[in-house]
């Protein structure tokens, strides 16, 4: 089977902090400038340097497609970062009670093995502080390693499996989700 994750520019860990920090900085202004609402926050857990490509980004809309047609609330696309080289990233305004679109948005990534790709962030202000809602603040378990099922966080943090493994998963998940 093909590898999708061989086709790409290449990244360092110096851009994905870079990255990380443009991220947070364009959440919070979102937050702030928009109180009343709930911002989500959607990108793709990729390992290894290549994060973006024409497979990576069509499956990215594809399932977002469903996840903006399926919302129980009113969902606003605010920011759409398909061409970064550190991967795609969405940013939606729900409106919604933050606790409603993080139950929503769990249940997104865990409807199909390949949706778990998927991390759905979820922000918003109150209390004059922007807060972020984890899975832990709702009492459930954190993801299971795609390998495995253990706790991905745990494989992750022991390197219990190469990124060569991770990548024939992530690829052969992204080739089947898209093969309609």
């Amino acid at each position: 089977m093909m590898n999708i994750l061989e086709d790409g520019e290449s990244v360092t860990i110096y851009d994905v902090l870079k990255n990380k920090d443009q991220r947070v900085e364009l959440q919070n202004k979102l937050v702030l400038e928009n109180k009343n609402w709930t911002i989500i926050g959607a990108k793709l857990n990729i390992p290894g340097p290549i994060k973006n490509n024409l497979m990576i980004e069509n499956f990215f809309k594809y399932e977002l497609v469903k996840f903006e047609s399926n919302a129980p609330f009113v969902l606003t696309l605010e920011g759409n970062f398909l061409k970064k080289k550190t991967g795609p990233e969405y940013f939606y305004l729900a409106q919604e009670k933050p606790v409603n679109v993080k139950e929503y948005c769990i249940d997104f990534e865990q409807e199909n093995k390949a949706r778990r790709l998927f991390d759905l962030d979820v922000h918003y202000f109150k209390n004059n502080q922007i807060k972020d809602l984890g899975r832990a603040e709702l009492g459930i378990l954190g993801r299971g390693c795609l390998i495995c099922g253990k706790p991905a966080k745990e494989c992750a943090r022991s390197r219990a499996h190469s990124v060569e493994e991770l990548q024939k998963q992530i690829s052969e998940l992204i080739i089947q989700e898209l093969s309609f």
